[in-house]
């Protein structure tokens, strides 16, 4: 599959937390102390078979990054 997302992370799945319906996924990204955190529908972790341990890709599309400081 092709995407025209760029910014695709590869890593492993660490944890999947579920809730009533969501779930928040967090992959450690391949080569590097990073950890992305994405909160994505039940239906959607089990339709994409997700596992902890299991190889899978952060992407990241977005038109806006904040940044805040105390």
């Amino acid at each position: 599959m092709r995407l025209s997302t760029r910014n695709q992370f590869p890593g492993t799945i660490t944890s999947i937390t579920e809730g009533e319906a969501m779930a928040v996924v967090k992959i450690a990204v391949e080569g590097t102390d990073l950890v992305v955190t994405s909160a994505i529908t039940k239906d959607a972790v089990e339709s994409l078979g997700l596992k902890v341990g299991e190889k899978a890709y952060a992407l990241i599309k977005s038109t806006e990054v904040q940044i805040a400081v105390d």
